[in-house]
């Protein structure tokens, strides 16, 4: 017979929306289970967010020794070209990965949470049976949390497997592949195809849409774009993938390029990159009577399922798929438990793309307020004009800081920039808007120099009419 746990809260799924929750949930004072077959921490901690961005930090140290090799840079000349090791970066993303796994192993364990190993099937809204390496165990619980999060997606004529890769095996591959072709111009595949480009790979992308990043606007891609082209990555624009062709000599990707023509793309690696799914299969969701909101589990503003105390988060109900959107409704859903009034309603989720240069986009955009039909003041100002940037030599990537506010109050509604570790201001973007600031608010707050952040105070002095420095 299984071993029977019954608990008040449970938990399914250890990535950043369920250990948030189970954590907040032991904060609390609420008995609480959390159940992961995987290593806790989910995709963004295990295999997506943060080994990514150790990989693309080595790619661009990688980078800079490379041109030192072939020429001065700023006075700094290395006699010979540095070598890398695929293998031993890849060892040592894995220990930065166990550092944070372990860290979230013991933030639970301290928070008192039973965390159950093994995968978890709901046998009903509040009956939960788990296969652990030591025997079967059935939780019945008050309240279940859902947070299963999302998978890769594949491509009909390309399943997972073989020469066909995920993200997931991207940020395993031990050797470096001569060729790689990326399907999916959005920021997983440009990330991942930027950071192999800097470690030497011929790298070509390919996109169904017009241009790269489609999620942003056209100026905010362009000086990633400009990036692409000058480091030599050939990108297909309005291309079609179509089928893999396996020969004696390798595997080539099919396409269907922009004007109707056929082209074949060799490669050691095809990464694909079209999206990422939310994981409702395996689990038990059918046992469940939930209402879809498409592929997604609906929820309310507090994150209530059409079942009693079953509640869902993160990549389970809806875009955006990010980590802190998914600890945020954790950490929430945990608290209206307990007994707190909340509901989750952000004034914006900013998102980021770690690029060649950075993006970051938070709020409304010029074609929303387009959209919208708001009457609004749009003011840019250019990183080429801040000095920190200048100092960093990322001053002539055409990056900016852009403002958009409402003409007659000057409430800001949306911020935007692109360049060089722009991803730094994006707590500063949301913190504003959070807080519904003025144009008046942002330039009259004193930002230190020398910083980026300093163009974001001139983008809004510029958008009242007296920027400084332009």
């Amino acid at each position: 017979m299984a071993e029977q746990i019954k608990t008040h809260v449970l938990v399914l799924g250890g990535g950043p929306g369920g250990y948030v929750a189970a954590i907040r949930c032991g904060q609390l004072g609420l008995e609480t289970t959390l159940v992961e077959a995987d290593k806790l921490g989910g995709t963004c901690l295990i295999r997506g967010c943060i080994p990514s961005k150790a990989m693309i930090h080595v790619a661009g140290q990688f980078e800079t020794m490379r041109h030192a090799a072939a020429k001065p840079v700023h006075g700094i000349k290395l006699s010979a070209a540095p070598s890398l090791n695929l293998a031993d970066t890849v060892a040592w993303k894995e220990t930065v990965v166990a550092k944070l796994n372990t860290g979230v192993t013991q933030l639970l364990k301290r928070a008192k949470v039973n965390v159950v190993k093994g995968w978890g099937t709901m046998q009903d809204g509040k009956t939960c049976s788990v296969k652990t390496a030591s025997g079967d165990i059935e939780i019945h619980a008050d309240h279940v949390i859902l947070a299963t999060g999302s998978v890769s997606t594949e491509l009909p004529f390309m399943k997972f497997g073989g020469d066909v890769i995920s993200s997931t095996e991207a940020l395993m591959l031990d050797k470096l592949p001569e060729k790689l072709v990326v399907i999916g111009a959005g920021y997983i595949g440009l990330e991942l195809g930027i950071a192999f480009a800097k470690f030497g790979s011929q790298v070509t992308i390919v996109e169904a849409m017009d241009r790269i990043l489609p999620l942003f606007d056209k100026q905010l891609s362009d000086p990633v774009k400009r990036w692409l082209d000058k480091n030599g990555v050939t990108v297909h624009l309005g291309a079609k993938a179509k089928m893999l062709e396996k020969g004696r000599k390798g595997s080539s990707l099919v396409v269907e390029t922009s004007d109707g023509k056929t082209v074949e793309l060799p490669a050691d690696k095809f990464l694909v990159t079209v999206g990422r799914r939310p994981l409702t299969e395996g689990w038990g969701i059918e046992n469940m009577a939930i209402d879809m909101a498409g592929r997604f589990v609906k929820v309310d503003d507090q994150c209530r399922t059409s079942m009693k105390n079953v509640w869902a988060v993160g990549d389970l109900v809806g875009e955006p798929m990010l980590e802190h959107k998914a600890a945020t409704q954790g950490e929430m859903v945990a608290e209206i438990i307990a007994g707190h009034n909340r509901k989750f309603a952000p004034a914006a989720i900013a998102a980021v793309c770690f690029t060649e240069p950075e993006v970051v986009s938070a709020g409304l955009t010029p074609d929303d307020v387009q959209t919208q039909g708001i009457d609004a003041i749009t003011s840019v100002f250019p990183f080429a004009a801040n000095g920190r940037a200048l100092s960093m030599a990322a001053g002539d990537d055409g990056g900016f800081v852009r403002i958009i506010a409402r003409k007659d109050d000057h409430r800001v509604l949306g911020i935007q920039a692109v360049g060089a570790h722009v991803a730094e201001l994006s707590a500063e973007f949301a913190t504003v808007l959070e807080m519904g600031a003025l144009l008046e608010d942002v330039a009259g707050t004193i930002h230190v120099h020398p910083t980026l952040s300093e163009a974001f105070h001139e983008a809004a002095l510029r958008g009242l009419g007296h920027a400084i420095h332009i």
